[in-house]
């Protein structure tokens, strides 16, 4: 399978990348041992996680995402096959991006993941509070320690990318080579307006979290009524406007030409933008087949319009 650069990190991924948020919340371990196994077998290997998944769960604390991991790493010993990537800054009792709460959230991550070293830490949200200097400094400390092999930014905003970039060829500090945006069919804006600017001047490599908006891009949904008492209904609605509407209609039919399925032809757009690997999760082996067949689809110059017109504001 062709692997794809992470920007001038010298990471290499497959062009798909596995979101571990459900590993320890829809997903339990004996599942996502399954999950990961699969996934790894059929040659991708990449995972993206954070310390503060799954916090947002009811009678859940966040970590739980990181311990499933290290014990399917612990039990496998498959560890230099994978491009593990976490994220510090949104833990309850362990917020912001200060440099002793990095240096403290790094070693509760090595330990859950039963690893030393990552191989991206992502700030998981940009803090205003500190200054970047301070955060980026000791970022550089850990890669210097040998901790972690490549930082980058999640939920930054142009500028402050930008001014993080330009601090750290200053000092000579490792810079954010990865970003990590909300992006997807539906919302398009964020990323396309300002960022992928960026990601084109500075080379960077970008993962793309939510790329399938949160299940509404499998068609698994055709209205409000379906999420009734599932997991994500609090991440869906929005979503269910004339334009996410007229969206689901041409993933359908772009999708049925194809012989495919929206979440395949969803992905696969997004392996189309330039330097984007998307993110997408699966809590069942039969989702993971699906999702992992994006990889082997082509998307014609009149699929790629129709989706363009569908997902236009």
């Amino acid at each position: 399978m062709k692997k794809q650069s992470l920007g001038r990190s010298g990471l290499e991924i497959a062009p798909l990348v596995f979101g571990g948020n459900v590993f320890g919340w829809t997903a339990d371990e004996a599942t996502s041992f399954d999950l990961l196994d699969r996934f790894v077998d059929r040659g991708f290997n990449a995972v993206d996680t954070a310390d503060s998944y799954s916090s947002w769960a009811p009678g859940l604390s966040g970590g739980e995402s990181e311990t499933v991991i290290g014990k399917w790493l612990a039990s496998r010993g498959r560890r230099d096959e994978l491009v593990l990537m976490t994220k510090v800054g949104s833990m309850p009792g362990r917020k912001g991006l200060a440099a002793d709460n990095i240096a403290a959230a790094v070693e509760g991550s090595l330990k859950r993941l039963q690893t030393d070293y990552l191989d991206v830490y992502f700030a998981h949200i940009d803090d205003d509070k500190v200054p970047l200097e301070e955060t980026l400094e000791a970022f550089a400390r850990l890669v210097d320690a040998g901790k972690v092999r490549t930082i980058g930014a999640s939920n930054y905003n142009a500028g402050r990318l930008r001014d993080a970039l330009g601090i750290s060829a200053e000092r000579g500090w490792p810079r954010y080579d990865v970003i990590q945006p909300g992006y997807n069919l539906y919302d398009r804006a964020g990323y396309e307006s300002e960022l992928a600017a960026v990601v084109k001047e500075e080379g960077l490599g970008v993962v793309a979290y939510f790329a399938l908006a949160s299940g509404f891009l499998t068609g698994k949904y055709k209205s409000k009524a379906d999420l009734e008492g599932t997991a994500r209904a609090a991440f869906l609605e929005g979503f269910f406007d004339d334009r996410g509407m007229r969206l689901l209609d041409a993933l359908r039919k772009v999708a049925g030409d194809l012989g495919a399925t929206p979440a395949q032809v969803s992905l696969a757009w997004l392996m189309t933008r330039p330097s984007v690997v998307p993110i997408a999760s699966a809590t069942s082996l039969e989702q993971l087949d699906d999702i992992m067949g994006s990889a082997q689809l082509t998307l014609p110059k009149d699929a790629l319009e129709a989706l363009d017109r569908a997902s236009a504001a």
